[in-house]
């Protein structure tokens, strides 16, 4: 990878220790090009990218979807937010643990997980989607409660793994 190097990555970071800092066009801009993004500054940097992601969109999925980033923040106050994959998502301890996405006539819950959705099968019939995503409409935001649901599933999934 043109540009691209190994640096290490501050302490008490979670992570494998060492990661690659890559040239980007946003730390270009800012004259920070080739330096290791700080906690601090990663965790501001994402935060900034969902508020991009989400200000590209018209409403009601802007709203809708911000509405449920404030839920999940209430929830998780700890989470980091960031990009995975195109879509904003938020991580605990490396770990992706939620989601979402707007597409041209729904919204969707990602738990990164195929097995969430399906064991919370009976708070999410009303729903539609796959294994791997809930759709919403539009114009209404998931219930803070089957938020909730998603998020503990989630989360003792990735804790039983880590034992």
């Amino acid at each position: 990878m043109h540009g691209a190097m190994l640096v290490p990555r501050p302490w008490g970071y979670l992570g494998s220790g060492w990661e690659q800092a890559v040239r980007c066009p946003r730390r270009r801009r800012r004259g920070i090009l080739d330096r290791p993004l700080s906690v601090f500054e990663n965790a501001a940097m994402s935060a900034e990218e969902i508020d991009e992601y989400l200000a590209a969109l018209e409403e009601p999925k802007r709203s809708t979807l911000a509405r449920l980033r404030e839920t999940i923040m209430s929830i998780i106050p700890d989470a980091e937010q960031g990009i995975s994959y195109g879509m904003p998502a938020f991580t605990v301890r490396g770990k992706t643990i939620a989601g979402f996405a707007a597409f041209k006539s729904h919204l969707s819950y990602l738990p990164h997980s195929g097995s969430v959705i399906p064991g919370l099968a009976d708070d999410t019939k009303d729903y539609s989607g796959t294994k791997g995503s809930l759709h919403f409409p539009i114009d209404r935001p998931l219930p803070k409660s089957l938020v909730k649901k998603l998020l503990r599933a989630r989360m003792a999934e990735v804790a039983a793994r880590d034992r």
